[in-house]
Order: C-alpha cells, then structure tokens, then sequence
C-alpha cells in the first residue's frame, strides 16, 4: 500500500514537472544544475523540518530521509548556512508606488481612489511618491517605465495619472521569476500544509472550478472573461491588504517575515502527451 501510495505521488510530480522542465531548458538550464538546486532543497527541508525536539536533523538522518551522503550533506549544509541559496522574495519598485499609490491616503481621492499627481511641487506629487516607496529610482526613470508599461497616462496639465493597477513587464525572465516565486511558491505551499496531517490550523482556502464539456471554439471567450475575473478578483483582495496594513500601521511594528498571499489562475491544457482526468 505504502508503495502504491508513493507511486501515485511520484506520478503526480512527474506531471508537475513537465512544465517546469519546459521552462528550465527554455533558459538553458539543464539537469545537472537543476539536481543541484533540488538536492540543496532536500537537504535544507530535510534539516530544518524533520528535528526533534526542536533541533535541526543530524546529518545521519539526514541521509538516510534523502538518500545523499554524509559529505555532500554536510556540503549542502555549509553552503546554505553561508547564505549562498537564499532566494529574495521581492516585488519591484514599480509594483511598489502602483501599491502605495492606492494604499495611502495622502495620494488618493475621498473615494479612495489614487489621486492624479503633479510631477513636483507642494503637497503630494509624483516626486514624493517615488522618493518614499520606489527604493533609490529617479522620479524620472520612473515616470518614463510608467509610461512604457501602459500604467500612467500624463494629462494636458502635465498631471500624471494612473490607467492601469496592474503591468506586465516585456521581460520574459523577470516574468517567470516573479511568477516562481509569487504564484507557484505559495500555490505548492498551500497545498503542502493543506495535506499536512499534523497541522494545527484549519485548511488554508484552496478553490479550483473546471471543465472538460467544453467546446473548443468557446475557450477563446471563455479566457477573456476569466482574465477579466481574475483581475477584479486580485484587485480586491489587494484592497483588504491595503486596510489591513493602514490598520497594522497604527498598532503593532509589522513583520517583514509574515508574508500572506492570496492567488487565483487560469488554466488551458495544451500538452497533448498528457493524459489525466480531474
């Protein structure tokens, strides 16, 4: 039973993986280099979460829980405790004024909405904007990035106002890390304490509505209006972070390290090998 069980799961991460492979060769990014990142995984997991009475797992268990020797373990170790696979967990500075820009009052409307700003000048402007949430970014570089992305439009008067919440940059790579890390991170996240039969908490929410009765001149609609829905959908939820952060701001310091996130996607299979039923 036990080995059946394994088997299913081990089926399950073959699929999982296909387009993880698709998009690793697609940056020239081979095997090698991969097992390398998934035995620094294993071994940082394996150490940290599997300890007894809250200590770190020893190496002898270690290796016996991955299958990996002691002398690469105690490599692996060496490396992660010198900080050399830390990932940084960062948005960017234009998705940072676009946040701040709809969070605080001092740049938004009695609507709540954000505000049009002059570029510079008394009172809320642009250049403050910038200057307080965009890092060391020129109020410049910015406005110009703004603009190329399709997220501010300038008015006659030379107000800069905000058309669009969101921006898809044409960095492809940048894209795929932010995706990584901000979508995929936290999806398997979920579903790993969801499935955790020692959890102390009830189910983190986790929702997938799908179809296989579809035909397929409609799925072109169908897109649309879920790339719609999913748009107003993440909107709003950033909404309630933004009152829950003006809430904690007059409380408590806020903890950098307690990262909450809520996703919802869209999904079309296109693989023609695979073959599975929801």
């Amino acid at each position: 039973m036990q080995d059946k069980t394994k088997q299913r799961v081990l089926d399950a991460f073959l699929l999982v993986m296909r387009p993880v492979v698709r998009i690793l060769l697609r940056y020239g990014i081979g095997y090698r280099e991969f097992a390398e990142v998934t035995k620094t995984a294993f071994v940082d997991v394996a150490s940290a979460d599997f300890g007894l009475r809250g200590r770190p797992t020893n190496i002898s268990r270690v290796a016996v829980m991955t299958g990996l020797t002691r002398k690469e373990i105690k490599r692996l170790r060496d490396m992660i405790a010198e900080g050399e696979n830390s990932v940084a967990v960062k948005t960017t500075p234009l998705a940072d004024v676009l946040h701040h820009w709809h969070a605080q009052p001092e740049f938004t409307d009695s609507d709540g909405n954000p505000s049009p700003l002059p570029y510079n000048g008394n009172g809320p402007t642009f250049s403050k904007l910038v200057r307080q949430y965009g890092g060391d970014i020129p109020p410049g570089a910015m406005r110009t990035e703004m603009k190329r992305v399709g997220a501010v439009q300038e008015d006659d008067v030379g107000r800069i106002r905000m058309v669009r919440r969101s921006f898809v940059s044409d960095q492809a790579h940048e894209n795929v890390v932010t995706m990584l890390v901000h979508g995929v991170y936290t999806m398997l996240s979920n579903i790993s304490y969801n499935t955790d039969p020692e959890r102390s908490e009830k189910d983190w929410g986790y929702r997938i509505a799908h179809t296989q009765r579809l035909q397929t001149p409609d799925s072109g609609q169908l897109r649309r209006i879920a790339s719609d829905q999913i748009s107003n959908f993440a909107e709003s939820i950033d909404d309630i972070f933004i009152a829950y952060e003006a809430i904690g701001e007059k409380n408590e310091p806020v903890d950098s390290n307690n990262v909450i996130a809520v996703g919802v996607f869209y999904f079309e299979e296109r693989d023609k090998t695979v073959d599975y039923q929801w």
